[in-house]
Order: C-alpha cells, then sequence, then structure tokens
C-alpha cells in the first residue's frame, strides 16, 4: 500500500478506475488509419438540431457569468412537460451525478443496494464509494431479473436501481413486471428507474414509472439529453422524485453542477421533437439492417430496445474488437463483465453501419 493509499477512503480502494476510450484523433494517428467511426458509447450519431446549435451560439455571450445556479427555466420547462412542480425536478450534470447525488444523500455504509449485473458500471461503483453494500443480481436471459431482485430484499435494503432498457443488454421490464415487483417492495426502499434510452424503447408495454412518482412513493426517475437529444458532450440529466427528496439532494448538490451552455441547449431541445422522432426512426430502421445482417453472417444477437445492440461473434470479443478498430470501426467489447464473445455496438448512421458491417465481414473471415 503506497502512503497515499493509507490515507484514502478505504471505501474506495477496491474500485477499478473507469477507463475511458482515446480520442479518435490518437487513435488514427496511433494506428495510421483515417475516418474512424465511434459505435463504442452509445451516442447518438446525428449533431444537435439547428435549433439546439443556435442557442448555444447564442448562450455564447454570457460565459463571463456563472449558470443559473437552479437552472430555473429547464426545470419549469420540465415539471410542466411531466405534470409535476419545478420541486419535483432536479439536474445533474449527465445523470451518472445524479445517481451519485442520490447515492450520497440517502445510502449509509452498512445499506444496502441492489444492482442488476450486467448493468450500467457507475451502479455498484458509486455505491462501493458511498461504505453502501452491493447485492448484485444476474440477468436472466438478458433482461433484469425482477423476481430475483423482489427475492434479494432485506431490511438493510435501502436502494435498488432498475435500468430500463437496461445497458448493455437493451433490454427492457414491462409495465405487467413494474407492477408486480412494486407491489412487492417495502415503504422504506427507495427504487431507482434509470431511462436513459427511454425514447428509443416506448410501445404499450414500457412501464410509466412516473406514475410511481405521481403516486407518492419512494420512486426517483433519471432521464438524459445525452442519447435522444444528441447532448452528450454538454452532459445534462434530471431527476424527478417527490419534492422532499429533490430538496435533500440538493442540499449536498454543487450549485452550478449544469453549464450555462448546457440549459441553453436542454431548453431548446425540450421544444425540438422533430428531431428526437428523426433519430428514433433512423435508429429503428438501423436496428433492423443490423438485424438481417448479424443473421446473414450467422450470429445471435439479443433484440435491442435502445440505440445498440449486444451481439455474439462466437469467439474473442477482444480479437474481433482489434481486427475492427485496425478498420477504424470503434465498438466496445464486453469482456469486463465475463461476456468473453459478445460485443455492444451503437447503431449509426446507414453509412456508419454499413462500414461496421463491411468490417464484421472481413474480421469473421466471411465471403461478402
Amino acid at each position: 500500500m503506497t502512503q497515499w493509499e493509507s490515507l484514502a477512503n478505504e471505501h474506495i480502494l477496491g474500485i477499478a478506475p473507469y477507463e475511458p476510450g482515446k480520442p479518435i484523433e490518437e487513435l488514427e494517428r496511433e494506428l495510421g488509419i483515417a475516418d474512424a467511426i465511434k459505435l463504442a458509447s452509445n451516442e447518438n450519431p446525428l449533431a444537435p438540431s439547428d435549433r439546439v446549435q443556435k442557442a448555444v451560439a447564442a448562450a455564447l455571450s454570457i460565459l463571463n457569468r456563472y449558470p443559473d445556479g437552479s437552472a430555473f427555466y429547464l426545470r419549469q420547462a420540465l415539471a410542466k412537460k411531466h405534470g409535476v412542480t419545478p420541486e419535483h425536478v432536479i439536474l445533474g450534470n449527465g445523470s451518472n451525478e445524479l445517481i451519485e447525488l442520490l447515492v450520497r444523500t440517502f445510502l449509509k455504509p452498512g445499506d444496502e443496494a441492489i444492482v442488476p449485473h450486467p448493468s450500467f458500471v457507475v451502479y455498484p461503483m458509486v455505491v462501493q464509494a458511498a461504505g453502501g453494500i452491493r447485492v448484485m443480481v444476474m440477468l436472466k436471459d438478458y433482461r433484469l431479473d425482477l423476481e430475483a431482485m423482489a427475492r434479494a430484499i432485506t431490511p438493510l435494503t435501502k436502494i435498488i436501481f432498475i435500468a430500463n432498457p437496461n445497458n448493455p443488454t437493451a433490454t427492457i421490464v414491462t409495465a405487467e413486471e413494474v407492477e408486480h415487483f412494486m407491489a412487492r417492495v417495502p415503504e422504506r426502499t427507495i427504487v431507482v428507474f434509470d431511462e436513459a434510452y427511454l425514447e428509443f424503447a416506448q410501445g404499450p408495454d414500457f412501464p410509466d414509472a412516473l406514475a410511481y412518482v405521481k403516486q407518492g412513493r419512494k420512486v426517483i426517475v433519471l432521464r438524459t439529453f445525452s442519447k435522444a437529444n444528441s447532448l452528450a458532450g454538454l452532459r445534462v440529466g434530471y431527476g424527478v422524485a417527490d419534492a422532499d427528496a429533490i430538496a435533500l439532494m440538493n442540499r449536498i448538490r454543487q450549485p452550478f453542477n449544469v453549464n450555462s451552455l448546457a440549459q441553453a441547449a436542454a431548453l431548446a431541445a425540450l421544444e425540438d421533437d422533430a428531431h428526437v422522432l428523426e433519430c428514433v426512426r433512423m435508429i429503428e430502421a438501423g436496428r433492423h439492417f443490423l438485424y438481417d445482417e448479424f443473421k446473414a453472417l450467422g450470429l445471435k444477437y439479443v433484440p435491442s430496445r435502445a440505440n445498440f445492440i449486444l451481439v455474439d461473434v462466437g469467439r474473442s470479443a477482444a480479437e474481433i474488437y482489434q481486427k475492427l478498430l485496425h478498420g477504424g470501426v470503434i465498438v466496445r467489447p464486453m469482456t469486463p463483465f465475463g461476456m468473453e464473445s459478445t460485443l455492444r455496438i451503437t447503431v449509426g448512421t446507414p453509412e456508419e453501419n454499413r462500414r461496421l458491417i463491411k468490417g464484421l465481414r472481413a474480421a469473421l473471415g466471411k465471403q461478402a
């Protein structure tokens, strides 16, 4: 143990740091390639809409001032959209920050948090950093096993995380399953519905998590502008929960946690349904194109309700990832989750999807 480690909070010592990918430009320089495409981070392949870009440009002249610390106008607009009061809404530097805020607000050392696995890596990381006990519940057929998660509840269970759709499997739990699950959750336990990919998952079977907030249940619903609104680079997410819960989280929220450009962009994006619809339609068409191509290559995949697909390449995913990388196509191998033959691939533009399939065909040694 180093001297610094001996001084550190012991809860964090067992956490492996998040390893970000290299910038595309640096990767191209190292590999001697050009025009690389990134299908690794579930980003929206379309740029922000003209309306959003104009709003950001208009906000450039006030960057000498601090942002609105309460995100007053954005919270009002979100409250109106969701039929709640502004006091029910909290803004974050991405929904990541809100996950951290709610854990720091409500989880004491020794409290348990139920975390699906494999799922979003931030949940177990933040729980461990707070000294909480991670109760990991394995997925079943690539879906959150709500039955097993309900059985895992004990008197120490403070928080339950439900990623819907789930990352990295792109599957959902249905309204009926959630209703049955919520009936078994005790009053003292907080349920977090993380709906980052909500816009791509819509359908009659998708649960209305906000209804539980309006019923007064201990539920917080997290959403983001990073995905369907094309604002991943500005980091703006929001949470909807009981006003008392939001007030407590605001006690430890940094006062200027969402910057001025992010607030301006998100406010404009809220009024731009056409952009979201265009993105959703393009992703839907892209999913079906990729399904057909995966079938033609003899590859198994998990049907997706998000903007990415989990595909089993039938051999070392790390090896296929490297081959794709050298061809200028960046995807995400699922090896860290113990899924040795699986890649998570973001659905791109039609052109990017065609490049992916061409690269995959070459990497697998299949003829066109």
